[in-house]
C-alpha cells in the first residue's frame, strides 16, 4: 500500500489551506479523497498532483467553472485536441493579462519618473 498524507501534511506539502482543499474536493476539482477507517481524509500522491495542477491553473487566473470544465475533460478522457484547444484559449487570455500588466507597469514607471 502506498503512503498517504494526513490533511495537515497535505497542507504542509502543497501550501494550500485545508479549507481550500475541502472546497476543491466539494467542487470536484480533486478527489474524491480517500478516507481512513475513522473517516479522516488521506491524501495520496495523485491527490497532491491534482492539487498542484489546480493551484497552478488558479494562479493563472482560471475560475472554478473553467477548472471544472478542464477536470471533466481529463476525467472523461476527451480527445487531446479538446484539451489542447482549452489550454490554448486559456494561455491566450493569460498572455493578454500579462500585456495589460506590462502596460500598467509602464504607466507606473512613467509616474514614478515624473514625480521623482
Amino acid at each position: 500500500m502506498s503512503s498517504t498524507l494526513t490533511p495537515a501534511a497535505a497542507v504542509e506539502r502543497t501550501g494550500v489551506p485545508l479549507d481550500t482543499l475541502r472546497y476543491y474536493e466539494r467542487e470536484g476539482l480533486i478527489g474524491p479523497i480517500r478516507r481512513s477507517g475513522g473517516g479522516h481524509r488521506e491524501y495520496t500522491e495523485d491527490d497532491v498532483f491534482w492539487i498542484g495542477l489546480v493551484t497552478c491553473f488558479r494562479d493563472a487566473g482560471l475560475g472554478i467553472a473553467a477548472l471544472r470544465e478542464f477536470v471533466a475533460m481529463l476525467r472523461a478522457e476527451h480527445p487531446a485536441a479538446d484539451r489542447v484547444g482549452f489550454l490554448r484559449a486559456r494561455r491566450a487570455a493569460l498572455e493578454e493579462r500579462v500585456e495589460a500588466l506590462r502596460r500598467a507597469i509602464g504607466v507606473l514607471d512613467d509616474k514614478i519618473t515624473y514625480y521623482s
